[in-house]
C-alpha cells in the first residue's frame, strides 16, 4: 500500500469536510499530513483532528504544490477552477461534486460495485450523488445474480442534503411553528418542517429535477451497463440525517425474498434489517454514524413478474459523501494508483 501520503481536504469546515477529517483519523488513513483548506473567510480557524486539531489554510491555486491525493467537497464551481490545478501538479483529486460525474476522463466510482474502474483514472476520481451511492450499493450484487432491468425509486431525502443551512432551517422553523410563529423559508421554496417537497435541485425541461437526472444517470455508468433503466422522483423530508428510498426493482430472472435477503447479507458494505413481524425494518435514526447501507421490506412486487420491492436507508453525509470518498482513496493507496500520468489532460 502507498503510505505516508500528504493528504489534503477541500472544503474542510463544511459538513462533509468536517465528516472526512473524522474519517480519515478513524481508519488510519496512510498519511503524513492532512492538510485543511478552505475559502479566506475559514483560513486561520481550526478543525478537529484526532485528538487535536488543525489549522485551516486558504484554498488556492498553489496550495496542491508537495500534495499526492485532495478530497475535494466543496461545490461544483470550486471543483471545476481547482481540481484540474491540483492535478497538473501531480495531485490525484477524489471529488464530491456533480462537477465531474459525467465527464468520460473520470471513473465514477463506490467500491463496493466498481472499484476495478479506478486503474484507468486520469487524475480525478468522481464520487457519486449520495442518493445513487446507497441505491447501487444494493442493487450490484441483485444485478450480479439476476440482472436488473428496470428500477423505480422514491427517494426520501434528509435536510442535511443541503448541508448545513438546511439542517438550521428545519430547525428554525420547528421551533417558530412550536412558539406559534410564521415559519421562515428561504433555503427550500416552501415551508420544510412538517411538509414534503417533491423538490430536489432545479427542474430541467423534462420536468425531472437535476437530482432525478442524477440518480439515473449515474447509475448507469458505475453499473456499467446501459441495459439497466432507471426513474426516479426525489423528494425533500423533514428529517436532520438518513436519506431513505422506496425501490421497485425488475430482474432478467426471479429472485425469491428469501434470496435476496441471502445476496444482500453476504453483500459488502450492506446491513439487512428485516422483521416485519417484529417491526424490524431501516429508518434514518438507524443509519444516522453508520457506515453500512440498511435494507429491509424486501418483499415480491405481486402486480408483475421477477420484480421485488424493497427500502434502503444510509446515512447521507458519511456513506453519501465522505466515508465513500475515503473509501476510495484507501482504494488508490492500497493499489498504488496515487499517482497522475498525464498532469496536463484537464487544463
Amino acid at each position: 500500500m502507498t503510505a505516508n501520503l500528504t493528504v489534503a481536504v477541500v472544503g474542510a469546515t463544511g459538513a462533509v469536510g468536517r465528516e472526512m477529517l473524522k474519517i480519515l483519523e478513524e481508519r488510519a488513513f496512510p498519511a503524513r499530513q492532512v492538510i485543511p483548506l478552505a475559502s479566506s473567510r475559514s483560513a486561520g480557524s481550526l478543525v478537529p483532528f484526532g485528538e487535536g486539531n488543525l489549522e485551516v489554510r486558504e484554498l488556492r491555486e498553489d496550495s496542491f504544490a508537495g500534495v499526492d491525493l485532495a478530497l475535494f467537497s466543496a461545490g461544483g464551481t470550486v471543483s471545476e477552477r481547482f481540481a484540474p490545478k491540483a492535478v497538473a501538479r501531480g495531485c490525484v483529486v477524489v471529488d464530491n461534486s456533480s462537477a465531474w460525474r459525467m465527464d468520460d476522463r473520470c471513473p465514477l466510482v463506490v467500491p463496493e460495485v466498481n472499484r476495478r474502474d479506478l486503474a484507468g483514472h486520469r487524475g480525478i476520481i468522481a464520487n457519486p450523488n449520495c442518493s445513487t451511492i446507497q441505491m447501487v450499493v444494493v442493487l450490484a450484487p441483485l444485478h450480479k445474480a439476476a440482472g436488473v432491468t428496470r428500477v423505480v425509486v422514491s427517494t426520501y431525502q434528509a435536510v442535511s442534503g443541503t448541508g448545513q443551512k438546511g439542517v438550521a432551517e428545519l430547525d428554525a422553523q420547528v421551533r417558530q411553528i412550536f412558539n406559534m410563529q410564521e415559519p421562515v423559508s428561504s433555503v427550500y421554496p416552501h415551508r420544510i418542517a412538517f411538509n414534503c417537497l417533491p423538490h430536489i435541485d432545479v427542474f430541467l425541461e423534462n420536468d425531472y429535477t437535476r437530482e432525478e437526472m442524477k440518480m439515473t444517470m449515474e447509475t448507469v455508468k458505475i453499473m456499467g451497463d446501459p441495459a439497466v433503466r432507471v426513474t426516479a422522483t426525489t423528494v425533500r423530508v423533514p428529517v436532520f440525517y438518513g436519506h431513505s428510498e422506496a425501490l421497485n426493482v425488475a430482474l432478467a430472472k426471479k429472485l425469491s425474498p428469501a434470496e435476496a435477503r441471502a445476496l444482500l447479507s453476504a453483500a459488502p458494505g450492506v446491513r439487512v434489517v428485516d422483521n416485519p413481524s417484529l417491526k424490524l425494518y431501516p429508518m434514518p435514526l438507524d443509519a444516522a454514524g453508520e457506515d453500512e447501507v440498511f435494507v429491509g421490506r424486501i418483499r415480491e412486487d405481486f402486480s408483475q413478474p421477477n420484480t421485488l420491492n424493497l427500502w434502503i436507508v444510509a446515512d447521507n453525509v458519511r456513506k453519501g459523501a465522505a466515508l465513500n470518498a475515503v473509501q476510495i482513496a484507501e482504494c488508490l493507496a492500497a493499489d498504488n494508483l496515487v499517482r497522475v500520468d498525464n498532469p496536463g489532460i484537464f487544463l
